[in-house]
């Protein structure tokens, strides 16, 4: 009999493959191990292990890996996510191994530190100049040879007969500090509703089994510090916890927070780090060093060794959907990371989600609320501004009652934001000469003008061109025309109409890296910035205490389209946004310009009646069988011309299992119905609740294998429609 190992590769396989273990080799699940596949010798992971009596010609196991072992928690999660997302077990895999030089200890470098506090006599100028360095030690020769404004010899040399400086040896990736969960450091005394909901939340993780509790308070109420005290209670028992953000902007603004609260920053996760960053997270979340992680979506598939805690913040966020490669909600697997880890999770939000509000409302999830803001800030007042009666001036996107808002605010030595959800200085480009409006190439979408940088830009594929002078299709000179506003000509009005004020715009574009982001945040805080206007990136976790006005540019953008969410999505938007004003003693006030002032998450919004908002988008989710009341889930086909994506769906439709409880919508073309040069067609499959879904969807995929050059991908619980 031999030992046989399955070894699962971190790439697009549906299954492991089959290894003899070799004489002698000791082999567990979850080791990482090299074996032969093609001509290439690869890093896999052992996902089984049996006896066979085979004569199949197997390949042997070259050599185990001697690291950390993935732990059988992480094994289960990877393969539930790509059962239950209808994705590759190698792909899901992959999103696991982001660093495989984390898989080995930390390299070890040189460092130099003072010897003594004592200076010698009779120093040459640079050396003194080395000794005289503050707040650097220890460090390498270079950094101090940079610092102190000598040649690297030099420093080395301090190290020598002259025994001026000591030689160490210390980890290239150091190990993070660890939090103190008693530390005083919070924001703010508790009030004692606050109280009570870290309590209460803090006995669920104190069980050290798993439990989900959704953390409903609006906007400014204190839910970070309160779920922070759950935080501190797993760390008191010793083990991980990672808090979800859904921006990197708002992973930045945590790392203070949380730095503030238990004493040392926390780490992170996101597509901003660098190499050296990721492989020292990785490596140090599996050791179980890494005790507190603030990350985007793709930190939940880091390898903790003792997961205790998950809080997914702002859970309603539709950024932990991810769209591309293998595609998940985040959130949803947070809940399923938790349950097979034995792990807490809270999902914390002013605006959950309505499946998530109704898991509490029915008792499947813990229900903590926070009514109110603490101390004498209030919710601010919000009102509608009709356009169809408040027109702007010809030319301009911003009303009288906006206009007169900020100036209000400014008067009062306020900020003001503008919110407007549109990058760019214009989303339409288009010739009045001949009407042709400029599109991406090979993608069915609108080109859009960023005047600040003199481009013309396509947000779905990253296309970019000079802004050209005349018309691509006429050639007529000076005939490109921008139509509508993006955050760029919103901010070009409110300089014309306040030329006194500090206007700054925030947007993906504008942003910068992490720290830039940070430094805008800060300075917001502090008053520097008299108007912020700014896309969603402003909506999220900010709290800036001299902002009393918020004025939405357009509140209709997210109801148009064919979004079924589009109503919830709308109201839980301007609910965040508005709730970035009056955080502190000034009562704040938000106006919002729409041309449907009677659409009912308008209404609802202004009239401050969430109950009457959820009883009615509830009423029709349950009428039409849509989540929470059915489930979802679409299929997307896409082949480099329209003949052959519309020939595999309809092929595709054929092979369709029969069942009851399902209702297969399409194909139809996608709204985006060419998407880099190639063609998109949607089915929507809806299902009863009891139905599963996941497996209905793997077994119709099985059925029907795509043509060279045609695609298809399972979206489960799909968020967006294009």
């Amino acid at each position: 009999m031999k030992q046989i190992a399955k070894v699962l590769f971190p790439v697009g396989v549906p299954e492991p493959f089959d290894y003899v273990v070799p004489t002698g080799m000791q082999l567990a699940c979850g080791d990482f191990v090299y074996a032969p596949i093609g001509k290439q010798m690869k890093l896999g992971v052992v996902w089984g292990l049996g006896q066979a009596d085979t004569d199949r010609k197997l390949k042997d196991i070259s050599e185990r890996k001697n690291c950390r072992a993935l732990n059988p928690g992480m094994l289960k999660f990877v393969d539930w996510t790509a059962k239950y997302n209808c994705a590759p077990l190698g792909m899901v895999l992959r999103m696991v191994l982001r660093s495989y030089k984390a898989l080995d200890p930390s390299p070890i470098v040189t460092m130099y530190t003072p010897r003594s506090a004592e200076r010698l006599v009779g120093l040459s100028a640079g050396r003194k100049r080395v000794l005289d360095l503050q707040d650097i030690w220890p460090a390498t020769a270079s950094d101090i040879a940079k610092a102190a404004n000598v040649s690297a010899s030099v420093v080395r040399t301090m190290a020598g007969p002259s025994r001026l400086l000591e030689k160490i040896s210390v980890p290239l990736d150091p190990p993070f500090g660890t939090p103190d969960p008693d530390h005083e450091g919070r924001q703010f005394a508790l009030t004692p509703k606050q109280i009570t909901a870290g309590q209460e939340l803090a006995d669920l993780v104190a069980r050290q089994e798993f439990s989900i509790a959704l953390l409903d308070g609006v906007t400014g109420s204190g839910k970070t510090e309160v779920y922070l005290e759950a935080a501190a209670q797993a760390l008191r028992q010793g083990g991980q916890v990672l808090i979800l953000v859904p921006e990197i902007a708002l992973t930045q603004a945590g790392l203070r927070r949380f730095a503030q609260r238990f004493g040392t920053e926390p780490a992170q996760w996101h597509s901003a780090m660098g190499e050296a960053a990721r492989r020292r997270t990785w490596r140090e979340v599996a050791a179980g060093r890494a005790k507190l992680v603030i990350g985007a979506r793709s930190a939940l598939y880091l390898p903790y060794a003792d997961l205790q805690l998950i809080v997914v913040d702002e859970e309603h966020d539709n950024s932990y959907k991810q769209d591309e490669g293998v595609i998940y909600n985040a959130r949803d697997m947070a809940v399923v990371r938790a349950k097979l880890s034995g792990a807490s999770v809270v999902l914390a939000s002013a605006t959950p989600s309505l499946e998530s509000l109704t898991n509490a409302r029915t008792g499947r999830y813990a229900h903590v609320i926070l009514p109110e803001r603490p101390g004498a800030a209030v919710m601010p007042e919000i009102g509608l501004v009709d356009l169809k009666e408040d027109k702007p001036e010809n030319g301009r996107f911003l009303s009288q009652p906006l206009i007169d808002g900020i100036a209000e605010a400014l008067e009062q030595g306020d900020q003001a934001m503008l919110y407007l959800n549109r990058r760019g200085y214009a989303p339409l480009i288009i010739c009045r000469a001949c009407g042709e409006k400029l599109k991406s190439p090979d993608t069915d979408s609108w080109l859009v003008e960023h005047r600040r940088t003199g481009r013309a830009m396509c947000h779905l594929t990253g296309f970019s061109m000079p802004m050209p002078s005349a018309c691509p299709e006429c050639k007529t000179e000076g005939s490109l025309h921008p139509v509508g506003p993006g955050v760029e000509r919103v901010a070009e009005e409110a300089t014309q109409l306040f030329p006194q004020a500090r206007i700054e715009v925030l947007s993906s574009d504008t942003a910068g890296n992490p720290e830039r982001i940070r430094e805008r945040m800060e300075r917001m805080a502090a008053g520097d910035i008299d108007i912020l206007v700014g896309t969603q990136m402003v909506v999220k976790g900010h709290n800036f205490p001299h902002l009393t006005f918020v004025g939405v540019v357009d509140g209709d953008l997210g109801l148009a389209g064919g979004d079924l969410r589009a109503g919830e999505r709308t109201y839980q938007t301007l609910v965040q946004v508005a709730g970035r004003a009056g955080r502190a003693e000034k009562p704040g006030r938000a106006l919002i310009q729409t041309h449907m002032p009677e659409h009912e998450a308008l209404e609802a919004l202004a009239a401050g009646d969430r109950e009457g908002f959820i009883a009615a988008e509830l009423s029709m989710r349950e009428l039409l069988g849509l989540p929470p009341y059915g489930k979802l889930a679409a299929v997307i086909i896409s082949a480099p011309d329209g003949k052959k994506a519309d020939e595999f769906a309809r092929k595709f439709l054929a092979k369709a299992p029969r069942a009851e409880g399902i209702e297969i919508m399409g194909p139809s073309e996608a709204p985006i119905a060419i998407l880099r040069g190639r063609h998109r067609r949607r089915f929507l499959v809806k299902a009863e609740p009891m139905v599963n879904l996941s497996a209905y969807m793997q077994a119709w995929k099985s059925r029907l294998r795509p043509p060279h050059k045609t695609k298809l991908q399972i979206d489960i619980d799909p968020q967006s429609f294009m």
